[in-house]
């Protein structure tokens, strides 16, 4: 978060409104600075990723870097929160060093503020992986969407939603298998040998005087290692965000930091685009001081659409090819052992 003077604001918001625009970086008002994405980056989460947006490629400094990581644990439904189904909880964290300037109190807002636009938008029930219950009605996974800010250069919203549906790609869920004992109540001596596991009595009659009541129990073992599994289900859900940054005349993509403190009004729109379906509008944000009507942003949304669309394609295919490396490189470790 930048601090600027009316002169440098002034400076800038005319330098965009000027006929070219110009930015200060060379870029066209739609253009994106340098983006890099590498996935499975922690190797004790079910999922991870790390993006970086216009880091310096001689010594690899600078830019916008975020790391998002999920995790997968267990959780009983009807405790607490537990939902039967399971549930996607997320969360953000700036580190200091990315907000060198900001107060402990104004970093805890910035990452409240930041954490309820992630956590509406992912963890609503329309977008609810189908894959993360276990024992319906008593078991179910809760997945921790964590993130981290290392460093903020401006678009940090953009990097946090990319970070977020990359991790979530990468995610694997572990294959469970239910298990059930059947013990009489009244034979405990006899209670190993009457034990079935998977297996229901059938041919087994009993007298029509007898009340004596059979304990179920339900429990449930993991096949798969902890970090294998199913991917996450519903890849094509997740959505990616496209901050629009306004001014009077017109809007422009991926604002450093200096532009950012410039405009009076950022617009956040969430798209998905599943692949049988028409595309989703999944939320929207408007940020800063600035105001807005109705027809401009009905307009707005129709560009960040296509905006939106453009960045869903290129995403997807860097994170096709993230699996196609990362399996490589898991059949050369076999292979050498």
């Amino acid at each position: 978060m930048a601090s600027i003077s009316k002169a440098e604001k002034a400076y800038i918001q005319s330098s965009l409104l000027s006929n070219p625009p110009l930015r200060a970086d060379g870029r066209g008002l739609i253009d994106f600075r340098t983006i890099s994405l590498e996935s499975g980056i922690a190797p004790i989460a079910n999922g991870s990723a790390r993006v970086s947006i216009g880091r310096n490629a001689q010594d690899g400094g600078g830019g916008t870097e975020v790391v998002a990581a999920a995790k997968l644990e267990v959780e009983s439904v009807g405790d607490d929160e537990g939902v039967d189904g399971g549930r996607v909880v997320c969360s953000v964290t700036c580190s200091p060093t990315a907000y060198p300037l900001l107060s402990p109190n104004a970093l805890d807002d910035l990452q409240h503020d930041m954490t309820s636009v992630l956590n509406a938008t992912l963890s609503h029930p329309t977008i609810r992986p189908k894959n993360l219950g276990i024992l319906p009605g008593r078991k179910s996974w809760l997945l921790n969407l964590d993130v981290i800010v290392f460093s903020d250069a401006g678009n940090i919203f953009d990097a946090i939603f990319m970070a977020a549906r990359a991790a979530l790609w990468d995610t694997k869920v572990p294959r469970t298998k239910s298990v059930q004992y059947r013990a009489k109540k009244s034979d405990r001596s006899d209670a190993t040998q009457a034990m079935d596991m998977d297996v229901d009595e059938t041919g087994h009659v009993g007298s029509a005087l007898d009340t004596r009541q059979t304990i179920q129990v339900a429990d449930f073992e993991l096949p798969d290692y902890w970090d294998e599994g199913e991917h996450l289900d519903g890849r094509q859900t997740w959505p990616v965000c496209v901050s629009l940054n306004l001014l009077p005349t017109l809007h422009f993509l991926d604002a450093t930091l200096q532009e950012e403190a410039s405009v009076p009004l950022k617009l956040l729109v969430f798209y998905s685009f599943p692949s049988d379906a028409t595309p989703l509008l999944r939320g929207m944000r408007l940020l800063g001081t600035g105001v807005s009507d109705l027809v401009q942003v009905k307009s707005l949304l129709k560009d960040g659409e296509k905006y939106a669309r453009n960045v869903w394609v290129a995403l997807e295919g860097k994170l096709k090819d993230e699996d196609l490396r990362r399996n490589q490189k898991a059949r050369e470790r076999f292979l050498n052992r």
